[in-house]
């Protein structure tokens, strides 16, 4: 089976680093969720598709484009009903940049976040 990963790599005087575009995902997943005011990620109807054919993934809603060893990341998120959108949406555009060029030492070119949709709390 051939592997379809994009690869974002580092040369280092003791060998090369290689960090799948999966990996750079799912800490961005990570950054998105903790983010407050962030209820989750939502997927699109390929991602379901396939976490029904047992690919499973915690990088959903994620999407990542890999150029010249710098990444451009698209958010996919669920706001929480009682919060800010657009302060959510900067607050995940902000712990994304950082979480992953902390992590992995490349530079984000940017964070493009959609709020597709709204989660309704329940009232008690």
């Amino acid at each position: 089976m051939a592997e379809n990963k994009e690869y974002l790599i580092q040369g280092h005087d003791e060998g090369t680093i290689l960090i799948s575009d999966e990996v750079i995902a799912t800490i961005a997943a990570a950054a998105v969720l903790e983010v407050e005011g962030v209820a989750g990620l939502n997927t699109n109807i390929g991602s379901d598709l396939a976490e029904m054919l047992g690919v499973k993934s915690q990088s959903k809603g994620i999407k990542l484009t890999v150029e010249d060893n710098t990444c451009t990341l698209d958010c996919n998120v669920v706001v929480g009903y009682e919060y800010d959108v657009i302060e959510v949406a900067k607050n995940v555009q902000a712990n994304v940049k950082n979480a992953v060029e902390s992590m992995t030492g490349f530079r984000v070119l940017r964070v493009d976040v959609t709020v597709s949709a709204i989660a309704m709390t329940k009232k008690k």
